[in-house]
């Protein structure tokens, strides 16, 4: 197998014109190569600037997990921080976790952030929703946002082997005329759901609107858990 490490999109696009893999820390598709035989040319983008940025609101996808630190929001570094054993995070990367795995336990914080994605095509990069780039398995190169006022991120003990754990993210959003909106994420099995909901009010009332959207139609387990989440986000900005 031949490595190609584009330093700019244009290499980037003359090797995926030349049939190259993409491939983020590879722990997701090692065993499957090892399996089935490994392609001729793959590329990694650890090497593209515009693939390796870490700064307030924007993410690389070639950035690999350990790496996420306090320079962004809280519920993007508990997501992070909650993939695998350190040995993963060392290798996988934001890419690898939200379009090639199946789990993506980065993207309920994604989505919480309202985070655009920026792709690369054969025609150039754009950018576009991150319902976009799971359905269509884009290669992403990197994520931004706006800084939330507050946010979260909670993912529950579960038994090794079993189903995936429940995972709640959380964010409170300012409006350029001072409303704050909630967006909650919920990673149910392998189903992710997201929901928007005016939080100017109390805590009650910001959980009584999410009752009303799909993540009201959780399982009761599920929702008590949101619930506590969405009380643990709001109860600091009470008087704010």
């Amino acid at each position: 197998m031949l490595l190609r490490l584009p330093t700019s999109v244009s290499e980037a696009q003359q090797c995926l014109a030349e049939g190259a893999v993409p491939i983020g820390g590879a722990t997701l598709v090692w065993a499957t190569w090892q399996r089935d035989g490994f392609p001729e040319l793959a590329m990694s983008l650890r090497n593209l600037p515009e693939a390796t940025v870490l700064e307030p609101e924007a993410l690389g996808a070639a950035v690999v997990l350990h790496r996420i630190d306090d320079r962004v929001p809280g519920v993007l570094r508990g997501a992070a921080g909650s993939v695998g054993t350190g040995a993963v995070r060392r290798t996988a990367t934001v890419g690898g976790n939200i379009v090639g795995s199946s789990l993506r336990c980065l993207l309920p914080a994604a989505l919480v952030l309202d985070a655009r994605a920026t792709v690369l095509g054969p025609d150039g990069t754009y950018g576009t929703d991150l319902a976009e780039v799971v359905a269509k398995r884009h290669l992403l190169l990197g994520l931004r946002w706006r800084t939330p006022l507050a946010s979260g991120y909670r993912k529950q003990p579960a038994e090794a082997g079993g189903p995936p754990p429940l995972v709640v993210a959380t964010a409170v959003h300012a409006d350029d005329d001072g409303r704050r909106h909630l967006r909650v994420a919920v990673r149910d099995g392998y189903e992710v759901l997201d929901a928007t909901v005016a939080c100017d009010g109390d805590t009650g009332e910001a959980v009584g609107a999410l009752e009303g959207t799909d993540v009201g139609a959780l399982p009761s387990g599920a929702l008590d858990v949101v619930r506590e989440q969405v009380a643990d986000i709001l109860r600091p900005l009470a008087g704010r």
